[in-house]
């Protein structure tokens, strides 16, 4: 296949693109490289497949409107993978304009040159965020999910709709993915493993919210690859049994669908914390903070929906994922 990733430079997006050049496939990268963490770590992620034969890269922004049609003019996709964004929930509250460049006007942006260039399949990064306000565990994509608690999770609710409009007005095939709380190595600097590693290591306090009274559904980013690459292979297609009177925000009668990946074993965040002093061998100093606004106290996935279409289930144990994280970024910054 020939797969598009926006965000290639990204988390996510450069462990996918790993996957796919090694099975064999066509990887053509865009990426911003904003500042909004570390620069030099964006492009270290790169550098691991620059020089690979089926790889492209171009600096793009997905809000440059021209920029964008551009590309899809130039070049035929069997797939794209949208994974830029203005990324975190805290960041949405000091700075909501970027959000709405980036994960509204890009995300328009990205619609139009699947629909003009007929993409076989767009799957974009979507987020357990969405969920907000809901209480019910485990949170289920066929629940409804119309109160968000941040300016991200609501770009990204955003996402679904914007999609589910093109699925049915042009028929693009559109597939939402709800990440919940991915770690692992070549993280993300402003995410908890990566701050509370630092800390630990210098001997530093490290921010606990709601003073640990905090449940996550934590996902190794391997299981996240294994799902994103499985959805990718398998088409958005109507749900012949979708009900207007009864109906499923999960599915459609357009080629629409929206999936949780999750570890479905939520881990109390004081034991996430007490895994990585084990595997660093040094106690954590805590700052015990009250809660941030736009968070949650408690995510858990309800994986059932993924498990029935593609035949997987994320399941990287916390103890496993964290000694990887640990053994990565003791190599990459040498503590």
């Amino acid at each position: 296949m020939r797969v598009m990733i926006t965000g290639v430079a990204g988390f996510i997006g450069s462990a996918l693109a790993l996957r796919l050049l090694e099975r064999g496939d066509s990887v053509y990268g865009i990426d911003n490289m904003n500042d909004y963490y570390d620069v030099s770590l964006k492009e270290a992620r790169l550098a691991r497949f620059r020089d690979h034969d089926n790889f492209m890269f171009e600096k793009l922004d997905i809000a440059d409107r021209p920029g964008m049609e551009r590309l899809f003019e130039r070049h035929k996709f069997d797939a794209v993978m949208n994974l830029a964004a203005q990324a975190g929930v805290r960041y949405s509250i000091e700075n909501p304009a970027s959000y709405v460049d980036a994960n509204l006007v890009g995300f328009a942006n990205i619609l139009e040159g699947c629909r003009h260039s007929k993409v076989g399949h767009l799957v974009f990064a979507s987020s357990s965020s969405v969920y907000g306000a809901n209480t019910k565990l485990p949170f289920s994509e066929h629940d409804n999910v119309d109160h968000p608690v941040s300016l991200y999770a609501a770009s990204k609710k955003a996402n679904e709709l914007m999609a589910h409009s093109y699925a049915h007005l042009y028929g693009l095939p559109c597939t939402g993915l709800r990440f919940f709380t991915v770690y692992g190595p070549w993280g993300r600097p402003d995410m908890a493993l990566f701050k509370f590693t630092k800390g630990i290591i210098e001997g530093t306090p490290i921010p606990v919210f709601n003073k640990g009274e905090m449940i996550r559904d934590f996902t190794y980013i391997d299981d996240i690859v294994e799902g994103v690459v499985r959805v990718i292979d398998a088409t958005a297609k109507p749900d012949p049994n979708w009900n207007g009177d009864d109906p499923d925000p999960a599915t459609s009668y357009a080629p629409y669908r929206v999936f949780n990946i999750g570890n479905n074993q939520p881990i109390e965040l004081m034991r996430y914390i007490e895994v990585l002093e084990q595997c660093l061998g040094k106690k954590a100093k805590m700052d015990l903070l009250p809660m941030q606004p736009g968070d949650v106290r408690a995510t858990m996935a309800d994986t059932a929906a993924l498990n029935e279409a593609v035949g997987f289930k994320p399941d990287t144990s916390i103890e496993a994922g964290i000694a990887n994280f640990v053994e990565w970024y003791r190599g990459y910054y040498g503590s």
